[in-house]
């Protein structure tokens, strides 16, 4: 793996010298991964009201931004969207909830929509906060294949953004997770304030969890949060940032997730030039998506086909 002053070097790589990082970056990818393009879809299946503090959360109930707020979904909607997204060509679906983790209530809720998304030949995939090896063991029983649980940012500044669980809450679950023999979902979220070397701590600390896919956010502010006048990153920066992730984790599945459609605007096609293999079709869990139309379009232009 590249050393941490590798990664500072490619944080700090001139816009001249940009170009021909993000050329070398696409050489690793295709050589590791091939030239397929990874597209993934979410649900929102129970939103808002969220005890946690985090500062970058829009469904944090310690932040008020409007967002809408429901219990847990019933999995016959769950599945609904799960159909959808197998029919828009997303590749894995993932059941998403906000909270900490679930009362054994909404367990039971989640276990059965995923016994009805893999009896239909899906992927199924979840985010439901931070869970014991039992309750992720009944998951993958059940017929769940991978588990999302991002570091979210480097631990160094992990306290700066989080108060109400720890970095080591997190690690536990992402190791949980590959214990019982689900596939991993890590990465987390750039622009939340840390420095330079703290994106290079996440991706090294990220790497040494082994995911089989690395989601890679981009912090858009969102008013009422804690982070809402954070200025966002620079479109180099984003490049230069998905370029360290393919240097330091060449053979994983990395997707640009939140942040893309309105960061990069018209410029999502740097998405795949400077490294990545994937992103999440449809909407996000409070913000819209691009068209399908559209994602598939950026996947076409860029010579990836969709597998």
């Amino acid at each position: 793996m590249p050393t941490k002053s590798h990664g500072l070097a490619i944080l700090n790589t001139p816009d001249a010298e940009l170009p021909e990082l993000m050329r070398q970056a696409r050489e690793i990818r295709d050589r590791h991964t091939g030239q397929h393009a990874q597209l993934c879809s979410i649900v929102n299946a129970k939103s808002g009201s969220c005890p946690e503090d985090c500062a970058y959360c829009a469904q944090s109930a310690r932040h008020q931004t409007g967002v809408e707020t429901y219990a847990l979904l019933p999995p016959e909607k769950i599945l609904a969207k799960a159909l959808l997204a197998k029919k828009n060509g997303a590749h894995c679906f993932g059941i998403v909830t906000s909270g900490r983790g679930l009362a054994p209530r909404d367990l039971e809720q989640a276990l059965e929509a995923v016994r009805l998304i893999a009896a239909e030949g899906i992927h199924a995939a979840a985010s439901l906060g931070i869970l014991d090896e039992t309750a992720l063991q009944k998951l993958k029983t059940a017929g769940l294949r991978r588990y999302h649980h991002n570091l979210e940012t480097a631990e160094s500044y992990f306290p700066r953004i989080c108060t109400t669980h720890t970095y080591a809450d997190r690690v536990r679950t992402a190791r949980a997770a590959k214990k019982v023999g689900l596939e991993l979902c890590c990465g987390g979220i750039v622009g939340l304030g840390e420095t330079k070397a703290q994106r290079v701590e996440l991706v090294m600390a990220i790497a040494d969890l082994s995911p089989e896919s690395v989601p890679l956010n981009f912090l858009n502010p969102v008013t009422g949060t804690r982070l809402e006048n954070l200025p966002p990153l620079s479109i180099n920066d984003i490049c230069r940032t998905i370029a360290l992730f393919r240097f330091f984790l060449p053979d994983k599945n990395i997707g640009v997730m939140g942040g893309r459609e309105q960061l990069l605007k018209d410029r999502q096609d740097l998405v795949f030039a400077a490294g990545a293999n994937g992103f999440m079709l449809g909407d996000y869990l409070t913000t819209a998506g691009n068209s399908v139309e559209a994602d598939h379009a950026l996947v076409a232009a860029a010579g990836l086909d969709r597998r």
